[in-house]
């Protein structure tokens, strides 16, 4: 079935997961009307002769310059010099939600933009074209140029693009979409490139992701105590509420949830690591961080991000700095610090449930039969080394400020950076709590308990039906993968 997104109303990330496939974007009398009136301002104030940045003058620093006379070269006068980002193309997923989020912005009426631009945005997302969009070349100031850039020439048919996954020129990609070329002006050309379009829908979408991990995690966490026989008492409601921390008190109660029914055998010692005992603490800390993470995303996917925008009804033309994505680069930076610390507890409770000194007389590495097979010992060095790329890539980007444009960029969020390093680490997190899911569903098969709290059993016996114990030895990349998947599906369900 066919997801529909309707511009008037509020954008979702559910929106932006669902366009990774071809869905139906409403354009409906209420968008319409209002991106007719602001084209229709846009020309009132061109015949009045007012300035309008990007219309009538040069860009970024050679804004006192006049632009080409001619609006049609003025489009291209916006679009070429932009043609300058390099490394891999972005995923198509990525790009398609990109192209969504930009036209949710422009729906709203106050870019001065043509209504077909926004039809042709629509007409793309229907189909499974996907503009082929460098990663690297936006510092995220005055909007994603570069990577937007490339985006509104393949919907011209200049550049490349994707269909049904395969990379063509974009001419031929829109030949056989079944799309036409788009046409534009200067103001067309240059609202499609000065929002934060990419960097918003890569923050959304990682944030999506580390809310699947994070409530992972807190099953994951529950599934170990219980075949470890811990007892709950660390997720007290007492405890957590003289704790004070709203994030805590809620990841507590959910946890609370997964355990109910647990029987806990009275053989762990009186304090368990800190791993287990103090993890509604910290995933409680990631909750609250995340609930900022949210507040930016909402906003950003709500916002008009360009320059100028256009007031008919106020007779205004207001130059601004709107497409300054500094929300969501702290957000985007935030949530690289969330989810490194998420991992480093996943891999922490991996390293506790293959030590035989602390899980509870299981053989070491849950092998099946040690020295001669090795259970999760590759897995559990994978996993290290992935927890290990994370943290050395955690370093804020959003302070990493560097004038550029002749000083007219003198000061720069880099949220693109931020989001998509954050998109990046998200990914390796997902492979982290999968190692995890594999380690636990393999402690059973070599002794630990049957898990007494149902939550629990069900993930357990989802994972066996899936996949089989590991004896004799195999390799387990795929293994690790699925587990992932089962333990998210479930999480989502």
């Amino acid at each position: 079935m066919t997801v529909e997104v309707d511009l008037a109303a509020p954008l979702r990330i559910a929106d932006l997961r669902a366009a990774r496939a071809p869905i139906t974007v409403r354009v409906g009398p209420a968008v319409r009307e209002r991106v007719t009136a602001g084209r229709v301002f846009l020309a009132k104030v061109l015949g009045d002769d007012r300035a309008v940045y990007g219309a009538t003058t040069g860009f970024g620093a050679l804004v006192g310059y006049a632009g080409r006379a001619d609006q049609r070269d003025q489009a291209d006068n916006t679009l070429a010099h932009l043609g300058a980002g390099q490394g891999p193309d972005l995923d198509a997923d990525l790009a398609r939600a990109t192209m969504l989020v930009r036209a949710h912005s422009l729906a709203r009426g106050d870019s001065g933009v043509s209504p077909h631009v926004v039809d042709a945005l629509a007409a793309a997302l229907g189909t499974t074209f996907a503009p082929a969009m460098p990663r690297l070349g936006s510092v995220g100031a005055s909007g994603d140029l570069i990577p937007l850039g490339a985006a509104a020439q393949a919907l011209r048919g200049r550049g490349h693009a994707y269909l049904d996954g395969t990379r063509l020129t974009a001419a031929e990609a829109l030949e056989k979409a079944g799309l036409q070329p788009l046409p534009l002006d200067g103001r067309d050309a240059l609202a499609l490139v000065n929002g934060t379009s990419l960097t918003t829908a890569a923050t959304a979408l990682a944030l999506d992701r580390i809310r699947s991990s994070h409530r992972v995690l807190q099953l994951l966490t529950c599934v170990l105590a219980d075949l470890l026989g811990c007892d709950p008492q660390f997720l007290d409601a007492g405890l957590l509420d003289a704790y004070g921390h709203a994030g805590a008190i809620t990841v507590a109660a959910r946890m609370r949830g997964l355990l109910d029914g647990v029987t806990p055998p009275g053989t762990r010692p009186l304090q368990e690591p800190y791993s287990i005992r103090c993890t509604p603490q910290l995933l409680g800390a990631a909750e609250d961080a995340l609930r900022y993470a949210d507040v930016v995303v909402e906003a950003d996917l709500a916002s008009v991000s360009d320059n100028p925008l256009f007031f008919p009804a106020a007779d205004r033309v207001v130059h601004g700095g709107n497409f300054f994505g500094q929300p969501a680069a702290f957000a985007a930076d935030v949530l690289t610090m969330v989810l490194a610390q998420l991992g480093n507890l996943a891999e922490r409770q991996l390293d506790l449930l293959v030590d035989p000194v602390r899980n509870g007389g299981l053989p070491p590495m849950l092998a099946a039969g040690p020295g001669q097979q090795h259970g999760l010992q590759g897995v559990q060095l994978a996993s290290t080394a992935l927890i290990a790329e994370i943290r050395r890539d955690a370093m804020p980007a959003s302070i990493q400020s560097l004038p550029t444009n002749l000083h007219n960029q003198d000061i720069i969020p880099l949220g693109t950076q931020s989001a998509l390093r954050a998109l990046d680490q998200s990914r390796l997190l997902s492979l982290i709590t999968g190692s995890l899911a594999l380690g636990l569903r393999q402690a059973v098969h070599v002794g630990a308990r049957t898990p007494t709290a149902p939550a629990c059993a069900q993930l357990l016996d989802a994972l066996a039906d899936a996949i089989a114990p590991i004896d004799p030895d195999r390799p387990l990349e795929a293994e690790v993968r699925l587990a992932a998947e089962i333990t998210e599906s479930l999480v989502r369900a």
